[in-house]
């Protein structure tokens, strides 16, 4: 059994957002921009703040099957850039109409409308750029699992399904289904790309991550739940109670604070059972699922 070490997912944490921070800012550095103001809006969106949790999931998943860090350098870039495009556009007039992201204006406020939108989708156009041009044998397998994950299939169908929902009365099971698109396609596909980074897709290590990986993004969706009634503003780097003002169906309204808080304890506890079959390589796995549901933004 595999037991948490906060001081070790520090150290990882730290190693992990180093390298991907570095593949991300070598994207602008060495490339001279053909619009200046495009390049800025995009830096803004990627490159201030955030926690890069999604390239971490594919750094220790790739990690625990025994792939090498280089060979993770590339899918852990394309996940976060595909992560920085949604985040940019969610927030837009059009989806949630947020002001603040990661304690910064968010991008249509700090540029403007038109620029957000060209941002987010150069960035989306870059994650698979990014990913092609690192040769792999299985690149094939994991530019569709970030086009599935990302698409009509996953991220862009739950964003449809949240707009839907609001002001309505979902109970938890479509609720789970449409945080199961919106915010876990992505988890998921970072562990799935780390993954693919190693072993074949039959690889049975990898079934026990995806099970893994659907756990903590349900817990991890629940958490902001959570922390949009319990956070602040300066802390989560939005505004808190948003959801509230928009009649947003969350898992506290539907279960209460306390019910929201068990649910995605269990599903930690699911989460770190999937990893048995990986053993004490996966030790680092399980320390990210606990700080997924005691993280405080």
């Amino acid at each position: 059994m595999v037991t948490a070490n906060p001081a070790r997912l520090t150290t990882l944490r730290q190693t992990s957002n180093a390298r991907v921070d570095a593949t991300l800012a070598a994207l602008f550095d060495s490339h001279r921009a053909v619009d200046p103001r495009l390049e800025a809006a995009m830096r803004h969106g990627l490159l201030v703040g955030g926690k890069r949790l999604r390239p971490l999931l594919v750094y220790l998943s790739g990690q625990a099957l025994g792939a090498d860090n280089e060979a993770l350098d590339a899918p852990a870039a394309a996940i976060e850039l595909i992560h920085a495009y949604s985040l940019i556009h969610d927030d837009l007039p059009a989806m949630d109409d947020d002001d603040l992201r990661r304690g910064q204006p968010t991008v249509h406020k700090a540029f403007d409308e038109a620029t957000a939108i060209l941002a987010g989708d150069a960035l989306q156009a870059l994650a698979f750029e990014v990913l092609a041009r690192r040769p792999h044998p299985r690149l094939g397998s994991m530019v569709t699992t970030l086009a599935v994950a990302s698409g009509r299939e996953g991220m862009v169908a739950g964003q449809a399904l949240d707009l839907a929902a609001v002001g309505g009365h979902p109970d938890v099971d479509a609720l789970a289904h449409m945080h199961s698109h919106k915010t876990g396609a992505l988890i998921v596909a970072a562990v799935r790309l780390g993954g693919l980074a190693a072993v074949e897709e039959q690889d049975p290590r990898l079934s026990a991550l995806i099970r893994y990986a659907r756990a903590i993004g349900l817990a991890f969706q629940i958490h902001d739940d959570v922390l949009d009634v319990t956070g602040d503003t300066a802390t989560l780097g939005k505004a808190s109670g948003a959801d509230a003002a928009r009649a947003k169906p969350t898992y506290p309204s539907l279960l209460g604070l306390a019910g929201a808080q068990r649910k995605a304890q269990a599903l930690i506890d699911e989460a770190i059972a999937a990893l048995a079959p990986l053993g004490e390589r996966a030790a680092p796995l399980a320390d990210l699922a606990h700080y997924m549901i005691e993280r405080d933004h």
